[in-house]
């Protein structure tokens, strides 16, 4: 293959797949395609690839030794900084393939984590970053000193635990019980805020997709926000959430989550509970797939399984079929016929963008009560509630007449059930039927 010339300050990396009974050489083909992209997004720039088929990961160097010793001679020759090897190696795996190839070895697992760090902007990134970086570099220091400076530089070396790594196992262990308490924290404080918005009852979407959706582009069609969205892999990783409002006046919040990734590490997904458990208390789950990816199914099942293993499977959700702008009208329909109760839009053109916020409005007012309040104009409670009613619900009519108020409005059921809760502002919400009034 040709060679580009390597970017300043790049790092050259030949790229390591595995072909098996189980996974076929064209899935092997695609997943390298995106690993190359991981790279890519780490700063190397990929001047080889190579499948290696066999009956399975051998257990000493994970491609076996023939081929360890072939890819060695070809990273000398294109004067690779790293070998990239698409799957998760054990420690003595990477140990031993390293010593044969004769050039730091990184794995998939290990990639992903040095994008993260790259990527993590606020202090909370940072910290979960970090803790899944030590986690998975504590096994793999072995004590020497040569073992530690192998870890000095380079991708998958960076992040805020760089320099933190010249220590021995138990310091390293210190470190992690001190992040695990400062996430700690930050899990307390996003959970007493998810208490107030529920007190406020305001309803909560989440947007959850395989990275490189378009998740960030639909938030900002949604809430006219201006978070960073660019076509490369984990631009978000720290949430947003901002209001958005619905055709019925209704405000809600959504959130901005990480984009998910196939074989995301575990590692990950624990240090990143506390961002992820808005996904799992909100009330509605918007999937964002991009339509235009061949793989968009595997990329489905990777999302689905994160889900699960976040216990957030139950949420209500709706497939949202992002980039349709790039399908021509044939591919759209197609699609729609295999998928007729998802939505299709392109939150870049924002086409089908007002439809699916008909479709959330519908979802989140599914359990609505038709509410009277009626009261003195100068009721300063009855003023405070009637401003409620236009927060959470959809005021139907407002009369006033003769020094009173009347406002008639749909206001979700689980409002309406419960006796008046306090509001985040002190205020009651209304809990009284159609027929009721406030004197």
């Amino acid at each position: 293959m040709s060679h580009s010339t390597t970017p300043p300050n790049s790092e050259r990396a030949v790229l390591v797949g595995l072909a098996t009974p189980t996974i076929r050489r064209d899935a092997a083909e695609r997943s390298l395609d995106e690993l190359a992209g991981l790279a890519d997004a780490a700063g190397a720039t990929v001047v080889e690839r190579v499948i290696q088929e066999r009956p399975g990961p051998d257990k000493g160097t994970y491609i076996g030794g023939g081929k360890a010793a072939s890819v060695g001679a070809l990273a000398a020759e294109l004067e690779a900084a790293a070998v990239i090897v698409d799957g998760e190696l054990s420690p003595g795996q990477q140990r031993r393939l390293e010593g044969v190839v004769g050039c730091r070895v990184i794995d998939r697992t290990q990639l992903i984590l040095d994008i993260f760090a790259k990527r993590a902007r606020t202090r909370e990134g940072q910290w979960q970053v970090e803790l899944a970086q030590l986690q998975y570099m504590l096994p793999r220091l072995v004590g020497s000193s040569e073992a530690l400076s192998r870890l000095g530089g380079g991708i998958g070396t960076r992040g805020p635990g760089e320099t933190k790594l010249e220590t021995d196992r138990r310091r390293v262990r210190m470190r992690i019980n001190a992040i695990e308490r400062e996430i700690e924290r930050v899990r307390d404080r996003r959970s007493q805020l998810r208490d107030r918005r529920h007190k406020a009852r305001v309803p909560t979407v989440a947007l959850v997709g395989y990275t490189n959706a378009g998740k960030t582009t639909f938030f900002n069609r949604l809430t006219h926000a201006t978070a960073v969205a660019s076509d490369a892999l984990f631009v978000t990783l720290d949430p947003l959430v901002r209001q958005a409002k619905l055709p019925d006046n209704r405000v809600l919040l959504v959130s901005d989550t990480v984009g998910f990734i196939d074989r995301l590490p575990h590692g990950l997904v624990a240090a990143f509970r506390a961002t992820l458990e808005e996904v799992a208390d909100a009330d509605l789950v918007l999937h964002v797939i991009d339509a235009s990816n061949d793989d968009r199914d595997r990329q489905v099942a990777a999302v689905v399984r994160v889900l699960e293993e976040m216990a957030a499977s139950d949420v209500p959700r709706i497939d949202v079929f992002n980039k349709v702008d790039r399908l021509s009208e044939t591919d759209r329909r197609h699609l729609h016929e295999r998928y007729p109760d998802a939505l299709l839009l392109s939150a870049a053109t924002g086409d089908g963008v007002a439809t699916c916020l008909e479709v959330v409005t519908v979802r989140l007012g599914l359990d609505t009560e038709r509410v009277v309040v009626e009261a003195e104009a100068t009721d300063a409670v009855a003023a405070a509630e009637i401003a409620r009613l236009y927060q959470v619900g959809r005021v139907v009519s407002h009369e006033a007449s003769e020094g009173r108020v009347r406002v008639e409005a749909e206001v979700p059921r689980r409002l309406v059930d419960r006796r008046p809760a306090e509001s985040a502002g002190g205020v009651p919400l209304p809990v009284r039927g159609p027929d009721a009034n406030i004197a």
